[in-house]
């Protein structure tokens, strides 16, 4: 146990040769009071000490260095060793001063047990009382709750029988009973009284009020004794007769119950009361009785009684009157209750703690929040000011606080009360390195400014008006300053307190507080909101002008291109004529700030290009002042009305039986042409995007609306699908293939369709850009979804009447996929990609409003119809995932490589960021997705080495083979196809192949097709996943999931397209606790991602953060 450091030379040396246990023990008896008698002097101590029965305890001083004693307990006999009862005799007579001898304890003094065998006067405990020793070695001691060790020394041969449990409890039990009723009759001060004396020197020399807690005793005549200082010990107060002392103590040096308080012995008596102390103990102290005060500096002055006055406070009253005798005026106070007044300068004390001392009571101080004043006069007199320094004379009055005030007419002022209109005065702060900008707040009492920090009047000099201000509503617009954004800081240069709010959310908080009534100002601009707007189009022959002025009061007006530039700027005020700043209302600006980056200013007004249209008329749909002219109006009416297009007839040269909704797309290929939009066909993979497009051009072949040739580029894998397509579709077209080496340009003319490839477009950019096409259409447009490849700057290259592209997923990834698409359709329709980026997307994701205003006005341009919609007929298909478990050496291998990649890339980011750590980061995805599918795809001499997913997909195969099922298998690993052909080869199962590097695509797509015998087909993922028509394909198996879920899809949909008859099964495989399932949870974010714009969702993609990455490599 901790044993606490000694407080005197006497128990800490001798405590060094005592065990710990006794000494603990000892301290919990001394401070219970159970040294109930004790005699002594410097070298003798004789004690009585309750324990479980009264024991007598000798200690002797024999010299400076050696200490003996004595006591009549068991366990001082049975050991011969100091006991607790010892110990706690020691305690009480270092605390009475006894055993300190003629000088100093030895460094090296002990505290040892006498030799009872040789002194006679050592009394024996009777056997009785004796406690044998357990079997342990251990007994217990009173309470039955210590434990100390015995060395087993007994004096009687045979130990007595041990007491039963319930006979040791009641000895317990009545050892502290009897200690405690020992105590009772001897309290402490029994035969005196606490008398509480108020040090008036003290008190006024220092803070709170100056007490000495005294002690006096009667004499033998009946008198009062003098008063000495109480040397009080904490555990006095509970043995005290007065209860008023019980509960007066506590207040000035704790509560009893912490041990420190408890202990220590009380030498100073001196006291100060302060704060709230005050009001809690004085009037207790003065309703005693036993209160007095010492007028005098010496302790030995005599001491005045004190009583308390109850009938409640006295009032400080400023008086000014004019000076007798003299010209000018005397200032002078006076104390009133009711009726009563009293001098100031009467009372013997005046404290500012709310107490007055006058007549030998204590009455309440009401000083009216003047006491200043009220020390000044009782410490000079009273004032006198000369006439010519009124005017000083009202304004400090006016200042004082003082209320009420009686002056003289020609002193008197306006007291004036009103509600405050809180202004804040913003200015760019003095540290250049800082991203914040310094407020000042002010109050405006009908044009007088108060600063918050002064006091709770004002006093306007000019017009002799003193404020009561309104502190709540002061207090209620400050804390409104710190909800929106403004923080306290320290203004070293006018070493004062000031607000401070970053620059970035000024704009917003400006907008809150002028419409909350504030006034605003920055560098001493007003700032101004906009309070109306008005706006107009008028229509040129392929162009419309928007024009609109934004009206911020008082005469100040501002054109639309005014306001646009400050948006293109970055800016959310503008300079208005007047020297003002204007607000740009932020309705406004969420439903311009896009429209701004896309139109060209020009003049008073902001020109629009035709294809712009829906997005001018989206963005214009809900402003009240908006007036258009007769050709608009027409425009509006007809996209509005797009949806509702009449369906076109194929060509009675096409072959075959268009559906609705393909009929549906002929009507909306004929809405962009009229118009000269480019359109995006986002229809669901398999409904035939291709026949819808041939379906088109071979109409406009058959009604001679076109006589130039539409390039038609498409991924390698599907120019044989398009030929094919064609053929049979649409035979009367002339289709040329220009993907081989010897194409040229001069062989385009004489061809309705040329077909050619993004590989060959990059390459033949700057040839093909010279040749005018009627139609240039983009198969699998999302090819083109980085603006910045060569092959998206290729198809923007381009010359072409009408264009269209065709993609399931126009957006894969995010947003800015869809400014490249639509800037090949519909140039500068979105802006510039910088623009975009910043007002079109980023506002997108902050707000659901411009999202829904995106998606609105794109909608003329992109046509989504999905499966369920259009073809219900379609077989349904399902979608499954077998979670495949790692066992063994693969599990192993990969839990080692991803604490390595956690440790490391964690590591790395942390010291070098996100952005440079991007490559290692895609090697560690990687290689965990790959050991998640085969150890080999790690170390190629694992080849044979067990793989989870291919456990769980060869005996699947292998049955559906036997039923004469046929089935797909994807990987975007070749390595991982390899690997499942050479299991394939060894059993002798028949199959198609087919990646990126394969050639001579359409027999093998025809085989898998036609043949029968061919059951399996196994495919990479990108160079299969488009264009491919596998309807013979009743069973899709993922073999490893990829990021973009899109891809997946186009998978799946291979077979489950337009021509399938029969249920479609598609199987992902997943390796369990793996990066694989992290990243089928992004999928469903990308999933999102397509529908927010396609049918203006609001799920957006979250960009990869740490926090992702740490949930990647969980």
């Amino acid at each position: 146990m901790d044993v606490r450091p000694f407080p005197h030379p006497l128990t800490r040396i001798l405590g060094r040769s005592v065990a710990a246990g006794s000494r603990t023990k000892g301290r919990f008896y001394q401070q219970d009071g159970a040294v109930v008698r004790i005699d002594g002097s410097a070298t003798h101590v004789e004690a009585t000490v309750h324990g479980s029965r009264k024991y007598r305890v000798i200690i002797d001083r024999e010299n400076e260095a050696n200490f003996t004693a004595s006591c009549e307990c068991p366990y001082f006999y049975d050991r011969l060793d100091i006991c607790k009862h010892i110990w706690a005799t020691l305690l009480e007579a270092e605390r009475r001063g006894f055993l300190l001898g003629d000088g100093d304890v030895s460094d090296y003094a002990r505290l040892d047990p006498i030799d009872v065998e040789s002194d006679p006067e050592f009394r024996r405990p009777s056997p009785a009382l004796r406690r044998p020793a357990t079997d342990d070695g251990w007994r217990m001691t009173d309470g039955g709750a210590r434990m100390a060790q015995e060395r087993g020394r007994s004096a009687d041969p045979r130990p007595p029988a041990r007491p039963r449990a319930w006979e040791q409890f009641l000895q317990d039990l009545a050892g502290r009973v009897a200690r405690k009723d020992a105590l009772a009759p001897q309290p402490r001060y029994a035969d005196g009284e606490i008398v509480y004396v108020v040090d008036r020197a003290s008190t006024l020399s220092g803070d709170g009020i100056a007490l000495d807690v005294q002690y006096r005793q009667r004499k033998r005549n009946g008198q009062w004794g003098k008063p000495k200082p109480a040397m009080l010990l904490a555990s006095d107060i509970d043995q005290l007769p007065d209860a008023a002392d019980r509960e007066i103590l506590p207040l000035l040096f704790g509560a009893p119950d912490d041990y420190t308080s408890r202990h220590r012995n009380l030498s100073s008596t001196i006291f100060r009361l302060a704060g709230p102390l005050i009001d809690r103990a004085l009037p207790l102290i003065v309703q005693t009785g036993r209160a007095f005060i010492r007028t005098g500096r010496d302790p030995s002055d005599q001491l005045a009684p004190l009583a308390w006055d109850g009938r409640g406070p006295w009032t400080f009253r400023l008086e000014v009157v004019h000076a007798r005798g003299e010209a000018g005026f005397s200032i002078d106070g006076a104390l009133v209750r009711g009726n009563d007044r009293m001098a100031i300068r009467e009372p013997l004390m005046a404290l500012g703690s709310g107490y007055v001392f006058y007549g030998g009571t204590v009455a309440r101080l009401d000083a009216r929040g003047a006491f200043a004043w009220l020390a000044q006069l009782r410490a000079s007199g009273p004032l006198v000011i000369p006439p010519d320094a009124s005017g000083l004379l009202v304004d400090v009055l006016a200042r004082s606080g003082v209320d009420p005030l009686e002056l003289p007419e020609e002193l008197q002022f306006e007291i004036a009360a009103g509600v405050p209109q809180p202004c804040v005065n913003v200015r760019a702060a003095q540290r250049s390195y800082t991203t914040q900008l310094q407020a000042d707040v002010t109050f405006d009492y009908g044009g007088f400014h108060v600063r918050p920090d002064t006091g709770p009047t004002a006093y306007d000099a000019d017009r002799r008006r003193l404020v009561r201000r309104d502190l709540a509503a002061e207090q209620a617009a400050l804390t409104r300053l710190s909800q929106i954004g403004f923080s306290k800081q320290w203004d070293y240069a006018f070493s004062r307190q000031t607000l401070a709010v970053a620059v970035d959310r000024f704009p917003g908080a400006v907008r809150i507080l002028i419409a909350e009534g504030w006034r605003v100002e920055a560098e001493g601009r007003v700032f101004r909101t906009a309070q109306s707007t008005r706006s107009e189009i008028r229509s040129g022959i392929d162009w419309f002008e928007l024009h609109g002025t934004v009206d911020f009061g008082d005469g100040q007006v501002l054109s639309l291109p005014r306001l646009l530039q400050a948006l293109r700027q970055g800016r959310t005020t503008v300079t208005l004529d007047d020297g003002s700043s204007g607000i740009l209302p932020e309705e406004w600006l969420r439903r311009w700030a896009g429209i701004a980056q896309i139109g060209e200013a020009s003049g008073d007004h902001v020109r629009f290009t035709l294809s712009q249209a829906a997005l001018l008329d989206a963005a214009l749909a809900s402003q009240p002042a908006m007036r258009v002219d007769e050709r608009f109006a027409r425009t509006r009416e007809e996209l509005a009305s797009f949806s509702g297009i009449a369906p076109l007839d194929a060509a009675s040269s096409f072959v075959g039986h268009l559906r609705d909704y393909q009929r549906d797309a002929l009507g909306w290929f004929a809405f962009l042409r009229r118009f000269g939009f480019g359109g995006c066909l986002a229809d669901d993979m398999g409904l035939g995007k291709t026949v819808m497009v041939l379906a088109w051009l071979d109409r406009l072949r058959s009604k001679r609306e076109t006589t130039a040739p539409s390039l038609v580029v498409v991924p390698r894998s599907v120019v044989f699908n398009w030929q094919e397509e064609a053929t049979r579709f649409a035979p009367k077209l002339r289709v040329l293939d220009f993907s081989g080496a010897a194409r040229t340009v001069e062989r385009l003319d004489g061809h309705d369709i040329v077909l050619t490839t993004y590989g060959t477009l990059r390459r033949d950019a700057l040839r093909l850009k010279d040749v005018e096409f009627e139609y240039v259409v983009l198969d699998e447009a999302q090819a083109i979804k980085n603006a910045a490849t060569a092959g998206a700057k290729a198809a923007r290259l381009l010359r072409a009447k009408h264009r269209l592209a065709l993609s399931g997923t126009p957006v894969e990834n995010h947003l800015g996929e869809l400014w490249s698409l639509f800037e090949f359709l519909n140039p500068g329709l979105l802006g510039t990609s910088a623009a975009f980026a910043k007002h079109g997307i980023a506002a997108a994701r902050r707000d659901p409003d411009a999202m829904e205003l995106l998606a609105r006005g794109l909608r003329p341009f992109i046509l989504r119809r999905t499966k369920a919609q259009v073809a219900p007929e379609l077989p349904s298909r399902t979608e499954l995932t077998i979670h495949c478990d790692l066992q063994g050496a693969q599990r192993e291998l990969y839990d080692e490589l991803r604490d390595h990649y956690r440790a490391s890339l964690l590591g790395r980011i942390a010291r070098e960021g996100l952005q440079k750590s991007k490559m290692q980061i895609l090697e560690a995805l990687l290689r965990l997705r790959q050991a998640a599918c085969h150890p080999a795809l790690i170390d190629s001499r694992r080849r044979t080495a067990p793989s989870a997913k291919f456990d769980a997909l060869l005996p699947r195969l292998a049955e559906l083979r036997a039923e004469g099922h046929k089935s797909l298998v994807f990987s975007q690993f070749t390595s991982l196809l390899a690997l499942l052909r050479t299991h394939l080869d060894d059993e002798g199962v028949q199959y198609e192949y087919l990646d990126g590097k394969t050639r001579d695509r359409e027999p093998r797509v025809h085989r898998f097709q036609n043949d029968p015998e061919c059951r399996l087909f196994l495919i990479s993922l990108k160079a299969g996943g488009l264009g491919l028509n596998l309807t013979a394909a009743e069973y899709v198996f993922l073999l490893d999931p990829w990021w973009n879920p899109a891809v997946e899809a186009q998978a799946i949909d291979r077979a489950h397209r337009i021509g399938q008859t029969r249920h479609v099964f598609a199987y992902r495989l997943l390796a369990a606790g793996t990066v694989e399932d992290k990243i089928a949870e992004l999928q469903r974010t990308k999933r999102d991602l397509a529908d927010a714009i396609l049918q203006a969702d609001t799920g957006l993609l979250r960009r990869l953060s740490r926090e992702d990455l740490e949930v990647l490599l969980s």
